[in-house]
């Protein structure tokens, strides 16, 4: 009995305990889960007051991007918008067999490529040389647009302007073009023997961004040249994408500065004082992609005290055909060779 007794108040205790185990147990959880609820509550809350202060300080609640970003993210989709437009004119160009939106002197668009853009130079008070080239060798009036139609041939006299514009020699080349329609006046460049190279490089660009063709070359006002003949040669070197042609020559450079053909920065050419291979100045061509590499590079080219040392100073390093073509070679009888004699029907001198 005593022990009977004993047994079943032990069983009693020992269900009691379990009891009170099982509800402390369940209050430490459900403890346990207000306080994550809280600290989840506190951490939202925590996180909208960081959202509501950014905005605030980024423009109450705006984007932060700023105006000048917008306008550049404007400028690039405007670009881009174009370079498509481009590549769907490249592609045509291509299927058509000719590279369109090229315009011409007076804005018309140029569809067939040339073969040469030769541009003349000349300066103020040497009309009788202009006039003696139109009567000799250049067309006029219809025959000079049948040339650019027909051959393929855009010849133009290239001249600056008066340092005071709008003054007398202005005016007269201006009368003079209205007469003949054969210049291209260079705005942005004001006559003077000195920048004589600046010139020819402004020539190459300004032909380069107005005309298609495969050459471009330059000639002085006191060269006659057989048309027919110029165009024979050139097409004869087509098939080489980077040439200059001209006749080669290298020389001496003259350090005192009273001389003919002094060269201020003689230094630069060494101890031997000789100038690098290059084409006279009197006559020479150079292909498309050379003159689109002068167009490109024109504010890193620099220039010499002379027009043919700048020219050929910029395709060093260049790969670069250099063709020694005699047909563009002075005569050699000519006093101070002045003129260049082509073959043909007719040889001028």
């Amino acid at each position: 009995m005593g022990s009977r007794g004993s047994s079943h108040r032990l069983s009693s205790s020992s269900r009691f305990g379990s009891r009170i185990l099982f509800l402390m147990l369940s209050m430490f959880a459900t403890m346990a889960c207000f306080y994550i609820a809280g600290r989840m509550w506190q951490d939202a809350e925590n996180r909208v007051y960081l959202v509501n202060e950014l905005d605030k300080r980024t423009g109450q609640g705006k984007s932060s991007v700023s105006v000048e970003e917008t306008l550049k993210i404007i400028n690039c989709r405007e670009n881009q918008k174009k370079l498509d437009a481009l590549h769907v004119d490249l592609e045509k160009a291509r299927q058509e067999g000719f590279v369109t939106k090229h315009l011409t002197e007076n804005g018309a668009t140029s569809k067939k490529k040339l073969l040469a853009v030769i541009g003349i130079i000349t300066m103020f008070g040497r009309k009788h040389n202009r006039d003696a080239i139109r009567k000799a060798w250049l067309p006029t009036g219809d025959a000079l647009k049948r040339l650019e139609e027909e051959k393929g041939i855009v010849i133009r006299f290239v001249i600056g302007r008066s340092a005071k514009q709008g003054d007398s020699s202005d005016r007269e080349i201006e009368s003079e073009n209205r007469q003949a329609n054969d210049f291209t006046i260079l705005e942005n460049h004001v006559e003077t023997h000195e920048e004589r190279a600046k010139k020819t490089k402004l020539f190459i660009i300004h032909a380069v961004e107005h005309w298609d063709a495969e050459y471009y070359v330059k000639i002085n006002d006191d060269v006659y040249v057989n048309i027919d003949s110029l165009g024979a040669v050139l097409a004869s070197h087509l098939d080489k994408p980077r040439v200059y042609i001209g006749c080669m020559k290298s020389g001496e450079v003259f350090s005192e500065p009273k001389h003919k053909w002094y060269e201020q920065e003689w230094w630069k050419f060494g101890d031997g004082k000789s100038y690098f291979q290059h084409a006279s100045g009197e006559v020479f061509a150079v292909s498309k992609a050379l003159a689109q590499f002068v167009s490109i590079n024109r504010l890193v080219l620099h220039t010499y005290a002379h027009d043919d040392i700048s020219v050929g100073s910029w395709f060093i390093g260049v790969d670069v055909k250099h063709v020694d073509e005699g047909k563009f070679c002075c005569s050699s009888w000519s006093p101070g060779c002045h003129y260049a004699l082509f073959g043909g029907e007719h040889d001028y001198f």
